[in-house]
């Protein structure tokens, strides 16, 4: 009897450990759905016409064995929080291409390079690889300037930008159509939100979710874009 009592309370902890859930938003591409499943941080998923995309997946924040394997892994620099080879390996199988920034593939010697302002097609998807980078004197040995990698992709007729880690830089301005934008705020590390207010206003994006916020004010965030008419700001679970 004991032992059927701890056999079923270690059912139950386990259950509990490797249950979780995450908000998902869908979008219509015009060439089928976008779903985009918020996992948190830096972290994010999105499925495409049968396809699973992994953005800098983190061990931190879910149980990546039961997600769904992916197709294809954006890493946008070798920061712990960004570059997981835990959850790298969960997510992989046998024809992953995973594409990241120079110095995460020497870090894990695997990867695809993309270096800032390339633009390459993987699996039916246009894919460019832009700066990140911090400005803020004092905070560029964060993430210097060529280093680091945001992603612009197209899915469809909707063009999404993963900003990774940076601050609002002049080469946003050279960003064109884009409907979703997820820029971070969480200084030191990147933007102010005063910052992102500016990061946006630089391209206009249709829509913007703040990520990788950390402990960032999100009222505030929300109270500064009031006034902007041309992007809709939308807050989901990113800490």
């Amino acid at each position: 009897m004991k032992k059927t009592a701890l056999l079923l309370l270690s059912i139950v902890i386990s259950a509990m450990t490797f249950a979780q859930t995450f908000q998902t938003d869908f979008y219509d591409t015009g060439k089928g759905k976008l779903i985009i499943t918020f996992i948190g941080h830096g972290s994010l998923m999105f499925q495409f016409n049968g396809m699973t995309i992994q953005v800098d997946p983190w061990s931190k924040l879910a149980n990546y064995s039961i997600l769904p394997k992916a197709d294809l892994i954006l890493i946008t620099h070798a920061h712990v929080d960004h570059l997981d080879t835990a959850a790298i390996r969960q997510i992989s199988q046998k024809n992953t291409l995973l594409i990241c920034n120079a110095e995460t593939a020497e870090k894990i010697n695997q990867g695809l390079v993309m270096r800032n302002g390339d633009s390459r097609l993987f699996l039916g998807l246009n894919i460019e690889a832009v700066p990140a980078y911090n400005t803020t004197p004092g905070k560029e040995k964060f993430h210097p300037k060529g280093r680091d990698n945001g992603y612009v992709i197209q899915f469809g007729n909707k063009k999404v930008y993963v900003a990774g880690d940076t601050e609002d830089i002049p080469e946003m301005a050279a960003l064109k159509d884009i409907d979703i934008a997820f820029l971070p705020v969480n200084q030191p590390y990147t933007m102010l939100p005063e910052q992102l207010v500016k990061a946006s206003a630089l391209f206009h994006p249709t829509i913007l979710y703040p990520y990788h916020f950390g402990e960032t004010d999100m009222a505030r965030v929300q109270a500064l874009f009031t006034a902007d008419a041309k992007t809709k700001l939308i807050l989901r679970p990113m800490k």
